[in-house]
Order: structure tokens, then C-alpha cells, then sequence
């Protein structure tokens, strides 16, 4: 790494936070390199890059555009690049992958939208709860059906939500849950005992029970609210498959808003298709955008959004607060926050 910092980032970044990554810096000397110029120069001197939003654009993991298949290709190409820092919570896309395992520290942006996303979870639930896609459906015929019956809605009160994933998401969702007067059942990678002074700060988790991964299948069969919350990580991916959904109560309900390859979603077809599951809100899929020819488009009992429960106008403040931050980390020379691995 060359005395002078060089960092990479989109002109649209540079422009509002130039001013900011100065004050960060101090007086170590620095440049700051936009994406434009160095895909149009080919320079691949940059030491520390930032992917902001707009940088990845309309892309998904599965499908990516030229113009951001270019970003990648350059960063690969950059034999000094020592640090990324991306605007998502999850690194798993193929191009940190590789990066990381070139010895790139990549850091993410988890808990710059943890409020958002466990709120879109929570209004899933809710919608699920109260058959809103069901009531949706009737609006748009005009049919006035009384909820009496078999339409009528359970009370949330006392059901079970098993949140996979104990995160800043999670974390939130499960406080959210909670005040709805639902049990709450966490699935993290291991169980200790909460110091008291996190106890302390934390209130809201009491109560709250906890089950590793290695366990969770013990609480499938009283889980009426399976919600996804993980990252995807080796022991995640196709976590709920067949036999996870089987183990669940009839008519119990799924919410995913982690990623889509934490599900076998043929088997979460067949399980919405036999009735096994009641519903399911899911923000996330197998493969993005989600394919025209999906039965999951057509059920009635299935909302579907585009990988979006984590986008509001307040995420690129966080973010950007978040990379500046472990800016003025990097140059003195301490741990960055968020780091992957």
C-alpha cells in the first residue's frame, strides 16, 4: 500500500462524501479515484474501494449487468486492493468471495438497515395474520365475505415465531414480536448465557428462548411463524428443505427476508401447494429476479417482493456513516467493524 491512500468509489459517492472521507482521513495524505475514471483510464492502483448502492445498481447476484460485471472485473484486476466496504449485509456474492480469498478484507453494512427489513418482516407477518392478500383478492372483485368461519383470523397472541438468524435483524424483529405478545424462539450458532450487562441494556431479549442450529428442528413442530433472518453461510444454505417444513405445524407460515438459497424452494412449493404451509411473505429467492414461469407468482396465499425489504431513503446515510467510520479505522490502524471471516 503506497503512502497515499487511494480510494475508489463511484463519482456519485465522491460528490457526497468528499468533504466527509477529508475529515476522516486527517493528514494522511489521499486520493480519491471515481469508478468512472479508473474503468475508463483501467487504473488498478486503488487500495481501499466503497460499493455504494448505486454501484450495484439493478443487479442481483444472479444477474448481472455489464456495466457492473466491468466494476468487478476491475477490482479483481487491482493487485494493491487491501479493503472493500459494501453497501449490503451480506457478502456472498461470487465477487467477494474471490476478493476475500485474494486476502481482501471486505466489511458490510450489516445494521445499517436492520430497522427497515425487520419491519417489512413484521408487516409480512401482520399481513399474513389478518389474510390481507386474501381481502386484496376480493377488493379487486368486489366481493364483501365477512371474516367468520373458517376465514377468521387467529389471534397473534400467544403463537410461536421461531426467528433463524440472531443479528441486528433479528434482534429487532424479535423485540417487535415480542410487544405483539408472540413467544419468541431465536436459532443462532451457539447459546450462552447473556451477561448481565448486556441483560441490562438489552431488556427486551428476556424471555426470549434460544436453540442452536444443531437443535432447531426440536422447535419446528410448536413454530407457527418460520422466520429467515441469516446470513447465507455453508450451514444456512437450504436449511428449510422438505423435512424442516414437514416437522411444521399445518397452516403455519414462512417470512423470508434473508436469501433465497436458505430454502429448497421446490419443496417450499410443494408444501404451499399441499397446504402444508398456510402462506408465506418472501423478499428473497433461489434465483433473482424471480423467473416468470414461478408458481410462486400465482398463489394466492404468497406475497412476493423484489429483494427489497431492506431499501429506504435513510440506508444511504447509514451506510456511508458506517464506511467513514471504518475509515478513520483503517487509518490508524484499527480493527475495522463488520469485517467478513
Amino acid at each position: 500500500m503506497s503512502t497515499c491512500l487511494r480510494i475508489l468509489m463511484s463519482q456519485q459517492a465522491i460528490d457526497r462524501l468528499g468533504t466527509s472521507v477529508s475529515a476522516s482521513m486527517g493528514q494522511r495524505p489521499y486520493e480519491l479515484i471515481s469508478l468512472e475514471d479508473a474503468l475508463a483510464a483501467q487504473r488498478t492502483d486503488a487500495d481501499v474501494a466503497f460499493i455504494s448502492r448505486e454501484v450495484t445498481g439493478a443487479s442481483t447476484k444472479h444477474e448481472i449487468h455489464p456495466a457492473l460485471q466491468q466494476v468487478y472485473t476491475l477490482l479483481r484486476q487491482s493487485p494493491a486492493l487491501r479493503w472493500v466496504h459494501i453497501h449490503s449485509a451480506g457478502a456472498d456474492r461470487q465477487i467477494y468471495l474471490d476478493l476475500m480469498a485474494k486476502g481482501v478484507q471486505v466489511c458490510t453494512s450489516s445494521g445499517a438497515n436492520a430497522q427497515v427489513v425487520a419491519t417489512v418482516a413484521l408487516a409480512g407477518i401482520l399481513a399474513l395474520a389478518r389474510r390481507f392478500p386474501l381481502l386484496w383478492a376480493e377488493q379487486q372483485q368486489r366481493q364483501w365475505i365477512p371474516m367468520m368461519g373458517e376465514r377468521m383470523p387467529r389471534d397473534l397472541p400467544g403463537q410461536t415465531a421461531t426467528v433463524v438468524g440472531w443479528g441486528p435483524i433479528g434482534q429487532k424483529l424479535g423485540s417487535l414480536l415480542q410487544a405483539l405478545g408472540m413467544h419468541v424462539v431465536a436459532v443462532r450458532q451457539q447459546v450462552q448465557p447473556q451477561p448481565l450487562a448486556q441483560s441490562m441494556t438489552q431488556p427486551d431479549h428476556a424471555g426470549v428462548e434460544m436453540v442452536t442450529f444443531e437443535d432447531w428442528h426440536q422447535v419446528l413442530p410448536k413454530t407457527d411463524w418460520l422466520v429467515l433472518a441469516c446470513p447465507l453461510t455453508p450451514k444456512t444454505r437450504q436449511l428449510v428443505n422438505a423435512q424442516a417444513l414437514a416437522l411444521m405445524p399445518p397452516g403455519a407460515h414462512l417470512v423470508n427476508v434473508a436469501r433465497g438459497e436458505v430454502v429448497d424452494e421446490p419443496a417450499l412449493v410443494a408444501a404451499l401447494q399441499s397446504g402444508q404451509l398456510g402462506g408465506a411473505f418472501l423478499d428473497v429467492f433461489a434465483h433473482e429476479p424471480l423467473p416468470k414461469d414461478s408458481p410462486l407468482w400465482a398463489m394466492p396465499q404468497v406475497m412476493v417482493t423484489p429483494h427489497a425489504a431492506g431499501h429506504s431513503d435513510g440506508n444511504e446515510t447509514r451506510v456511508a456513516q458506517m464506511f467513514l467510520d471504518n475509515l478513520s479505522r483503517w487509518g490508524q490502524g484499527q480493527t475495522l467493524r463488520n469485517a467478513v471471516g
